[in-house]
């Protein structure tokens, strides 16, 4: 007898598994991206401005849980704004996200020369930063996913090099030196909470992809229940270990930022192992490091050129961003444009590529705790009966709390992130414009990924798992 049943996923995680999916897919080793750009921001005192990154990502953490409880599907910023706020709010967002998305692929590229060029002096940055894109342009072309594959051994060695940092800081720190300080790491210093904040604003691009649990909806258990539980935990474990990595390097390690070069700034991991006198540490830090890297940017750009693609598919971009190669049936003019993009990290500083990424990342995160708000107080067509103190303090005061926390580190990065961030906001708006024949037609959809649900699935869902308190 043939079954006629749909294969579906299975139901197999639960809290302990998604919370361990979640920690694993921020990757302790990402505290080393901005090691050394927060500490000279900081002066120096980088495990406080992950203390206060970590405290602001947590209400957001808890925002996205809300969302996903209303919305039990692989969603995004992106789907939350445009079901809480519209298509325009949403538009923007999705726009504000697509140059965050753009900028991630290019800071693994000026990674890669960057550390690559302390192994081997004689070759400059650039050209292994044009060589990794070319490399990536390449395999994303031909539609090669090998380093995907390789991505838990990648995470296994990433595991083991922080452990062996760690255990090296300590055997540093308090091999005989009596004057090491375990608190000074995390006051302020002499920059002020401005400082700290500002490092905290950078370090939101620590966090991208704390909300990847939400993917994992339907093989959760119990996804209303576990996945917010599990996002929010995925957020504290990671903030928790990056603050002990940054920790125990800055007890080993306390050198004045402000007069170190600058390429001794941004490739602050190799400048902290050196100061071990363990060379075959170092080596090992740029293999994995830079593997890593590679791997992040290739999926990452594979993401952003499938993004494109879809927005030129839809006609919101030029058409021509919608061409299929003939051959590998792979995005050819997305995933070209995509990387004459990223030729701009011959020229940018990783500092501003870095801000970019934390100025797209914290304005999604702000209206996601803005969404709350929106869907769970004010949801569409009025509220059906009063508010208990629960909705008042989970869905009112955590996300205010959040949002005013995330609009702070916001503001805090450097004016030039706020003028380019701000320019291209005004070309999202310019495109509304274009595409909605002058604000006369609705505004269309971006789709950020294969498994985003329809406007129709999102209405059914509103039917199928309703706001707690509400009745249809």
């Amino acid at each position: 007898m043939v079954s006629n049943t749909t294969p579906q996923l299975k139901r197999t995680l639960g809290l302990t598994g998604l919370t361990l999916f979640g920690v694993t897919y921020m990757t302790v080793i990402t505290v080393f991206t901005t090691y050394g750009i927060v500490n000279k921001v900081t002066d120096g005192h980088l495990p406080a401005a992950y203390i206060v990154a970590v405290v602001a990502m947590l209400f957001t953490a808890a925002s996205y849980g809300a969302m996903v409880r209303r919305y039990p599907v692989a969603g995004s910023a992106y789907t939350y704004t445009q079901q809480s706020f519209g298509g325009a709010a949403g538009f923007l967002t999705g726009w504000v996200m697509l140059l965050d998305y753009l900028f991630i692929p290019m800071i693994n590229f000026m990674l890669i020369g960057i550390y690559l060029n302390t192994q081997f002096p004689a070759i400059p940055v650039w050209a292994f930063t044009l060589a990794a894109l070319l490399l990536v342009l390449v395999f994303n072309i031909l539609g090669i996913t090998l380093v995907s594959k390789l991505n838990m051994a990648i995470i296994g060695l990433s595991v083991i090099l922080v452990i062996v940092f760690v255990a090296l800081s300590f055997k540093t720190a308090f091999g005989g030196d009596a004057s090491v300080s375990l608190i000074e790491p995390f006051t302020f210093g002499s920059g002020g909470i401005g400082a700290i904040a500002s490092g905290a604003g950078i370090l939101a691009l620590s966090f991208l992809g704390f909300d990847a649990v939400s993917t994992l909806s339907e093989e959760a258990k119990q996804p209303r229940k576990d996945i917010p539980r599990a996002i929010v935990l995925s957020t504290l474990v990671g903030g928790l270990l990056f603050i002990i990595v940054s920790w125990a390097g800055s007890l080993a390690f306390r050198p004045d930022w402000a007069t170190l070069s600058q390429a001794e700034v941004d490739a602050a991991g190799t400048t902290v192992m050196d100061n071990f006198g363990v060379p075959w540490m170092t080596s090992l830090f740029v293999a994995v490091y830079v593997v890593g890297a590679f791997g992040s940017g290739m999926t990452g750009q594979v993401s952003v050129s499938r993004i494109l693609y879809a927005m030129g598919r839809d006609g919101m971009l030029p058409k021509p961003l919608s061409r299929l190669h003939q051959r590998f049936g792979t995005p050819i003019v997305a995933a070209v444009t995509v990387s004459v993009f990223a030729l701009s990290a011959l020229f940018l500083s990783l500092d501003t590529v870095a801000f970019m990424i934390s100025f797209g990342a914290l304005a999604a995160f702000a209206m996601v705790n803005l969404s709350v708000i929106r869907t769970y107080i004010f949801p569409r067509g009025g509220r059906r009966e009063p508010l208990r103190a629960k909705h008042i303090v989970l869905h009112l005061i955590f996300p205010l709390v959040g949002f005013a926390l995330t609009i702070w580190l916001w503001t805090s990065l450097q004016p030039t992130t706020w003028i380019v961030g701000l320019i291209w906001v005004l070309l999202g708006v310019g495109i509304i414009a274009m595409v909605t024949g002058g604000f006369r037609r609705p505004v269309p959809k971006m789709d950020f990924s294969e498994q985003d649900p329809t406007t129709e699935q999102i209405d059914q869902l509103g039917e199928d798992y309703p706001l707690e308190g509400s009745r249809h």
